[in-house]
């Protein structure tokens, strides 16, 4: 509340849970800020495994299941084709992002990987870099992602799949894209970024709620973006958005090759060797994002009245609610 005009602003307090769609933005932007920090000057692919909608109903029952495999599926196929002297014969980069929605809240699993194009050759002492256009053939992809992802299932599932759906699965090919970000990796890690730290929805989607139902704005990517209005119960609302929340603990971003955690600091000095980029700001030297330093770089000053701009503001509960004695321990 300010003092000298009496302007009143709500400032709710973050909830710090992954699946808000309010909270942990500065989170988000550290984590860019930390990937942005890692890129090398090597070139860089968007490839996405999609999973075939007839494992919906699975995903449900068993997700922790489903989405390790896709993980762990995903990642095998991608290091297979690249240490392969035929293809690559290198060691990538790879940073893996697990969406799970639409924009309508339905659910549609596929795993975005931002993958260097090319590696460090078994010594570590040189760069290979792709030969092609493209890194490796997504129809060759496409089948031993499958493969891989099957016998995943089998091994882990608790109900094993039945033959009607395993030969569903087998049909079809399996949808993977693989294609340079046309904006560049920068581009393309700050579009993930959105959904590193929350889950489905932003707020600024939700157009109104008058009791009953609820009114989303959502983006129809068939028909070239359009902006749409999308009506639902509140029930059906919440039903889509529960499926999309992640088993406990589970890790949503994952890195691989290059990127693994265990050899990433002595991979990454071996490619700004290479690259002749050793003098640039690396994670472990790059300034920490502080909460004033995000707001400025918004153009936002929370200690300034919006409404008369002076800084007599105090800050006090919501009417009807009490301040609590000690601090909320996490959700």
């Amino acid at each position: 509340m300010c003092v000298r005009c009496g302007h009143r602003r709500a400032v709710y307090r973050s909830c710090r849970n992954r699946h808000c769609p309010k909270c942990s933005t500065l989170a988000k932007e550290r984590w860019l800020q930390a990937r942005l920090s890692e890129l090398i000057p090597a070139g860089y692919l968007h490839v996405v495994f999609t999973l075939p909608h007839a494992l919906n109903d699975l995903a449900r029952r068993e997700p922790r299941v489903v989405y390790e495999a896709l993980f762990g599926s995903a990642s095998e196929t991608l290091l297979t084709f690249a240490r392969d002297p035929r293809h690559l014969g290198a060691l990538p980069g790879i940073t893996a992002v697990l969406h799970t929605w639409t924009q309508r809240l339905d659910l549609h699993i596929h795993l975005h990987c931002i993958v260097t194009a090319g590696g460090l050759d078994p010594t570590a002492r040189r760069w290979v870099k792709s030969p092609r256009r493209f890194l490796f053939s997504v129809r060759a992809l496409s089948r031993v992602f499958r493969g891989k992802y099957l016998e995943a299932l089998r091994r882990f599932s608790s109900a094993p799949i039945d033959a009607a759906l395993r030969a569903a699965l087998y049909r079809h090919e399996w949808v993977v894209y693989a294609k340079a970000p046309p904006a560049g990796p920068a581009a393309l890690l700050d579009y993930l970024a959105r959904y590193t730290h929350r889950v489905a929805i932003g707020n600024e989607r939700i157009l109104g709620f008058n009791g009953r139902t609820v009114r989303l704005r959502w983006r129809d990517s068939l028909h070239g973006n359009k902006k749409r209005l999308l009506t639902l119960d509140a029930l059906t609302l919440l039903s889509r958005f529960v499926q999309h929340v992640l088993p406990r603990g589970f890790k949503r971003v994952r890195h691989y090759g290059l990127l693994a955690p265990a050899g990433k600091a002595k991979a990454l000095d071996a490619c700004r060797r290479y690259f002749g980029t050793v003098g640039r700001t690396s994670r472990a030297h790059a300034p920490t994002l502080t909460v004033a330093t995000f707001l400025e770089r918004l153009g936002r000053n929370v200690q300034r009245c919006e409404a008369c701009g002076s800084h007599t503001l105090r800050i006090e509960p919501a009417p009807g609610v009490e301040r609590p004695q000690h601090p909320r321990g996490p959700p």
